[in-house]
């Protein structure tokens, strides 16, 4: 008998229902509050977030939660749901640190560090630590703001409260490139470390397509 590999909705489904059961035990005021998002409500009982998540809104209903894109009414991926569910989830409403941190620094972080590292800092650095230019005009195309590290560096307002940064030092005739993902120190506040490292990747793999892209359009 042929086993087929299982689905992200068989994976993940598990844990997008305990998210939801999570978030309808909240008072959506103070989740909205705390994650710095906007909660419209139509009846006593019945309401809407509207969550900024990367360049794109959505809309989450509540307490018969369903996550929509805002513009095209389309259901984002299952991973997207869980992240945004989560954030609401989990924010405390802790002001930003104004200060970065490596993945290995968060809360649970050096358990997941050396996946983290081949799922985003590695492949950063082999694809843009010989291209300079490559990594400015991607950054700049997915709406990263100029930081002033290393050779260059870029601030991506992920989520209202959660920004993660990409810091580039380009290769010489005595280091090797290297690339390191940060996030504010109050991340942890905000989202799961599980989460904070799937958004790396997300990060690394946005900026990779978007090179791409750019390559096969000039």
């Amino acid at each position: 008998m042929e086993i087929k590999p299982r689905t992200r909705e068989e994976i993940y489904g598990p844990a997008l229902a305990k998210a939801v059961r999570d978030l309808q035990a909240l008072d959506p005021w103070l989740a909205a509050v705390r994650s710095g998002v906007t909660y419209r409500w139509f009846t006593a009982t019945t309401g809407q977030f509207e969550v900024k998540f990367w360049d794109k809104d959505y809309l989450v209903n509540y307490p018969q939660i369903a996550v929509r894109e805002a513009k095209s009414g389309q259901e984002p991926s299952i991973v997207v749901q869980i992240i945004i569910l989560h954030y609401l989830i989990h924010a405390d409403g802790t002001p930003p640190a104004n200060y970065w941190v490596s993945f290995h620094e968060l809360p649970g972080g050096r358990a997941y560090y050396p996946a983290f590292q081949a799922r985003a800092n590695s492949r950063l650095a082999r694809a843009f630590g010989n291209d300079l230019e490559g990594f400015v005009a991607a950054a700049e195309a997915l709406g990263g703001e100029r930081l002033t590290y290393g050779d260059a560096s870029f601030l991506f307002r992920i989520l209202p409260r959660l920004w993660m940064a990409v810091v580039l030092h380009l290769a010489d005739e005595e280091f090797p490139p290297s690339a390191n993902v940060l996030f504010d120190a109050t991340a942890a506040n905000y989202l799961p470390v599980e989460d904070l490292a799937v958004l790396g990747g997300m990060l690394t793999n946005q900026l990779l397509k978007k090179r791409a892209s750019m390559q096969t359009e000039s």
